[in-house]
């Protein structure tokens, strides 16, 4: 009778799962099946070791673990069925069975001949051919992990906040610093007032004076830069509008964000550090805002980028005479 209970309990979980285990107040969709491994290679670092077994075990074989029950997949990975769970909600799928359906159908995608993924880490002893292959599979997976994760509604609403905003400040350092001038001086050829600061103090100091109808854009791969999250602090209480583009996206930094841009990176390794995915995936972003923002600020932005290119017109036209240099 008891066998009975437990096995009308889990079946239970799994058909009302979704409603029984959904957090209260959402409407979010939960990630199509594409998204799923680039979910689970953003947010591992960030799980604990149990629900990483989980996360591992469905992104490893969505086939076989779409057939599972929550208890069977709990007694794959040794861990417990509310770990399972809990991982299912993480990757953000409302329950167990939402996450059972995405990788049925990540399965299907699988299965339709896409071709096999260049998965070894660069060694110090490859040909440089082997590096160019390595090295562009990363950065296409980062990219299509990016676009597969990159909550459109969450774009949307920063694209609408950037293109109205009376003034913008963005903070990066190190390697998100280039990213963040790189989104500044975009901004600045379509005519928006727009500032990048890497300097910590400076970037407090001008925070302050942010207002309501000012934008604030935070970009921190760990989402726990200190000095990127100082600055943002400041901007969201001073009534900003706020954006963190980060790979973390329960970082530190998201408390202050009223818009989270979650990027994708690729494995991280001795010879290809954090900081090399992360830009590729943070600059992908950044067009995306740009791209956004020029659109919907289109009657301005047209003009004020043909006047930019006629300003430097003259900086990249060829000089008359002999163009030919000498060695000296």
């Amino acid at each position: 009778m008891e066998n009975i209970f437990h096995h009308v309990t889990h079946e239970v979980k799994e058909i009302f799962g979704s409603a029984a285990t959904a957090p209260s107040g959402l409407g979010v969709t939960p990630p199509a099946p594409a998204a799923l491994a680039a979910k689970v290679r953003t947010l591992a670092p960030t799980m604990t070791r149990s629900m990483q077994r989980v996360a591992e075990a469905v992104a490893a074989d969505p086939a076989g673990c779409a057939a599972l029950t929550v208890t069977g997949l709990a007694e794959l990975t040794g861990t417990s069925e509310a770990t399972v769970v809990r991982t299912a909600r993480l990757l953000g799928y409302p329950g167990y069975r939402d996450l059972r359906l995405a990788l049925a159908g990540l399965a299907a995608q699988q299965q339709s001949g896409r071709s096999p993924a260049v998965t070894a880490d660069i060694a110090v002893d490859d040909p440089l051919a082997d590096v160019v292959a390595k090295l562009a599979y990363d950065e296409q997976q980062t990219l299509a992990d990016t676009a597969a994760g990159l909550d459109i509604a969450q774009l949307s609403a920063a694209v609408g906040a950037l293109a109205a905003a009376r003034r913008i400040d963005i903070y990066g350092v190190g390697a998100s610093g280039l990213v963040a001038q790189d989104l500044t001086q975009k901004l600045l050829r379509i005519g928006l007032i727009a500032h990048a600061h890497s300097d910590p103090h400076l970037a407090v100091t001008n925070a302050v004076q942010l207002r309501a109808k000012d934008v604030a854009v935070a970009i921190t791969h760990s989402g726990s830069t200190g000095d990127v999250i100082e600055p943002l602090r400041v901007a969201f209480e001073r009534g900003a509008t706020t954006v963190a583009i980060t790979g973390r996206p329960d970082g530190p930094v998201t408390q202050y964000a009223d818009h989270i841009l979650t990027t994708s990176t690729a494995r991280e390794s001795e010879l290809r550090p954090a900081a090399m995915s992360s830009r590729t995936s943070q600059l992908l972003v950044v067009d995306c805002l740009f791209i956004g923002v020029a659109q919907k600020t289109y009657e301005t932005a047209a003009p004020a980028l043909s006047a930019s290119y006629e300003a430097l017109a003259h900086r990249h036209t060829p000089r008359s005479g002999n163009n030919t240099t000498s060695r000296r």
